[in-house]
C-alpha cells in the first residue's frame, strides 16, 4: 500500500541570523516569503521543526514514505517586513543525541543554512474574562508567557513566575504594570511549584496560564484545580516536555495523562 502524502505543508527558511541571548538562550532568525502569510498575529503560535533521523536539517533527503523528527518551538517575534520569525532556544548539553536534535542545531546551525518547518498552530490564550491573572513558566515556555503577558489588558492584575537557570536568562517583558513578574532561579528549595504556591491569592475570578515540565505541570494542575478550584474555563495548563524523554515520548506521555483526565 502506498504511504499517504503528508498534507500539511512545509515551508523551507533560511536562517538570517543566529544570537546568544544569555548563558542558556540562543535566538535563531528564519526567513521566508513562503511564510509572509504567517502574520504579526502569529506571534505566539507554534512551528514544527523538522529534522532527518540523524540531525540534519535536509528533510529532502528522506524516503517518500519516512517521517521527519519534529520538535516544537514558539514563534517569539514575526517581522511582516521581511517575513522573518525570531525562535529563541534552550541550549543544553544531553547524552541522547535525539533529546538534543534543536538544541544542538541552534548553537551550531550558520546564517545561510536552512531549516524546514511546518506550521504554524495556534496559540493557547488565557481567558481575559477574569479579574486577575496567574502566568507561570519555565525557560521551555517563556517565548509563549512573553505574548501571552502582552495580550493582558491594561488594567490586568497578578503574577507572572518564571523560572529560570541563571540571572542572564532574564529579559525584557512588555507587561501591564499590576502585573508582578517574578523570575526564579532554580533551586532545589525553590521550584517553579514553590515560588507559584507562595504568592498570596487574590479576591475574584482567577484565570490561569501555566506551561512547563510534565512533573511541575501535574503538580500546578492539582494546586490550581483542587486548592483554587479554578474550572476548567479559566484555566490552560500544558507541559511543554519530560525530564528525561524525547518529545515523541512525551506526546504518549501527555495523551495518557489527558485521558485520565476524563
Amino acid at each position: 500500500m502506498q504511504a499517504k502524502p503528508n498534507k500539511r505543508p512545509k515551508y523551507r527558511l533560511t536562517v538570517t541570523a543566529t544570537e546568544s541571548l544569555s548563558n542558556n538562550y540562543q535566538r535563531v532568525t528564519l526567513q521566508g516569503d513562503s511564510i509572509a502569510h504567517f502574520g504579526a498575529e502569529s506571534a505566539g503560535d507554534y512551528i514544527k521543526l523538522l529534522f532527518t533521523l540523524e540531525g540534519k536539517t535536509d528533510v529532502d533527503t528522506l524516503a517518500e514514505d519516512a517521517k521527519p523528527v519534529i520538535r516544537t518551538y514558539t514563534i517569539r517575534h514575526f517581522d511582516t517586513e521581511t517575513n522573518s520569525i525570531d525562535v529563541d532556544l534552550v541550549r543544553h548539553t544531553t547524552s541522547d543525541l535525539s533529546c538534543g536534535f534543536a538544541a544542538r542545531w541552534a548553537t551550531e546551525c550558520k546564517v545561510g543554512d536552512t531549516m524546514y518547518i511546518m506550521g504554524p498552530g495556534k496559540k493557547q490564550g488565557i481567558n481575559l474574562e477574569a479579574d486577575w491573572y496567574f502566568l507561570a513558566a519555565d525557560m521551555t515556555a517563556l517565548p509563549a508567557l512573553a505574548n501571552t503577558l502582552n495580550s493582558l489588558p491594561e488594567d490586568a492584575k497578578g503574577y507572572a513566575v518564571i523560572d529560570i537557570i541563571d540571572s542572564t536568562d532574564k529579559q525584557d517583558l512588555t507587561a501591564p504594570e499590576g502585573m508582578n513578574v517574578i523570575w526564579n532561579i532554580q533551586h532545589p528549595e525553590h521550584t517553579l511549584v514553590d515560588v507559584v504556591k507562595s504568592q498570596p491569592w487574590l479576591d475574584g475570578q482567577c484565570a490561569v496560564w501555566c506551561a512547563c515540565e510534565f512533573d511541575s505541570m501535574r503538580s500546578l494542575r492539582q494546586y490550581f484545580r483542587n486548592e483554587h478550584e479554578i474550572e476548567r474555563d479559566y484555566i490552560y495548563i500544558s507541559s511543554y516536555w519530560k525530564d528525561g524523554v524525547t518529545e515523541d515520548g512525551h506526546k504518549v506521555i501527555k495523551r495518557d495523562d489527558l485521558n485520565a483526565q476524563h
